[in-house]
């Protein structure tokens, strides 16, 4: 009974014109655009320079800025309100002021003072925007020191004062695409092996067809399993293909066993599709349905670290993440990508996934009921 149930299943959705579109070609959709799409590296920031010293250090600085990776060629302003209107135009994201006796003072040894303005609209960009350009005039200011050091026969090779040794562990790149495409593959497995099947009940409903299949001895268990083993195998086809596209495309590979990879992956799919299945046992209707799963999918994505940390976040949207299962599988994913961590450096979150798993799961079930 239970074999014919899954064919059923698998029958039904070759015969469905839209869902194997669907999932063949929404994963790759994803894992093309997205990790370029979600990007949050800041990169061509516009800068508009006033030089009100015009001489060769006030030059040799605005050099430095036009030649940065970060900043496009730099637009020259003669005095702020023209930078401003620059700014207000979207012409520019940050000015830089280099005051009159710019030069004349440091060449006498005296400290002299760089106006930055940074448009905050974007608050992102411009905090990272003016940090970026405070590098750059640091690294300005160390070049003249080293300089003014050689002139006078000082010894510049030998450290001096406090020295900093910076060393960037897991992605020596900053790749930020290493840091989405993790998190990108937890969407893709929540809405296909969550919400699809959820949605497959809930048309059943609307047909009636499921109301043929209470009155037949199979035992909700079954019917249920019936239900979610196919997508359980089209979820791990799905995800060995976004694996594949994150190789071929990016060069991103699991650090950690791939073994470990597919089991918490499925772990984390028995969470989703009990989910998925406790608001199809509430909803009448496709239409209720998806906009019900929709709103906890907005919800879940914002609220799991994907995006931004959750430890940046209130208190009050803290509480509110830990009891999201994305947050957790999300860390998983990164972890096992970037670091190589083991079963044994996630078992805080896999206990917490299990218990997830078993309440979700264990309410779908009761709540659904053969008779109604």
């Amino acid at each position: 009974m239970f074999i014919y149930l899954l064919e059923k299943e698998f029958k039904q959705i070759a015969r469905n014109r839209f869902l194997p579109k669907l999932i063949l070609v929404y994963p790759v959709i994803m894992m093309i655009l997205m990790p370029w799409a979600a990007n949050l590296d800041v990169k061509s920031i516009r800068v508009a320079i006033i030089d009100s010293d015009r001489s060769s250090y006030s030059r040799t600085l605005a050099e430095k800025v036009s030649g940065s990776d970060y900043f496009e060629e730099a637009l020259y302003a003669d005095s702020y309100e023209m930078a401003i209107k620059s700014i207000e135009k979207g012409e520019s994201d940050i000015i830089m002021e280099i005051p009159h006796g710019f030069e004349k003072k440091l060449m006498n040894g005296e400290s002299r003072e760089i106006f930055i303005a940074s448009n905050a609209v974007d608050g992102l960009r411009g905090s990272i925007a003016a940090s970026y350009l405070g590098s750059v005039v640091n690294e300005f200011s160390a070049s003249l020191l080293k300089q003014n050091a050689i002139q006078k026969g000082v010894d510049y090779s030998k450290p001096q004062g406090l020295q900093i040794i910076s060393n960037v562990k897991y992605n020596p790149t900053m790749d930020y695409k290493l840091f989405m495409v993790p998190a990108l593959m937890v969407i893709i497995i929540t809405i296909i092996g969550g919400f699809l099947p959820a949605l497959n009940i809930v048309s059943e409903k609307e047909a009636g067809t499921i109301e043929q299949i209470n009155v037949t001895p199979v035992s909700k268990f079954k019917f249920i399993f019936s239900k979610l083993i196919p997508y359980w195998i089209i979820g791990f086809v799905i995800l060995t293909n976004t694996l594949i596209l994150a190789k071929v495309l990016y060069g991103i590979v699991p650090q950690g066993s791939i073994l470990e990879f597919y089991l918490l992956s499925f772990l984390f799919l028995t969470v989703v599709s009990g989910f998925g299945l406790l608001i199809s046992t509430h909803s009448a209707t496709m239409q209720q349905a998806m906009f019900v799963m929709f709103f906890f999918l907005l919800i879940m994505i914002l609220m799991s670290g994907l995006f931004t940390p959750v430890s940046s976040m209130p208190n009050w949207a803290q509480l509110i993440a830990a009891l999201n299962p994305m947050k957790y599988f999300t860390d998983i994913m990164r972890m096992l990508f970037l670091k190589g961590s083991g079963i044994a450096d996630l078992s805080k979150q896999i206990i917490i996934l299990l218990g997830f798993a078993f309440v979700l799961n264990l309410c779908a079930i009761v709540s659904y009921n053969k008779t109604e």
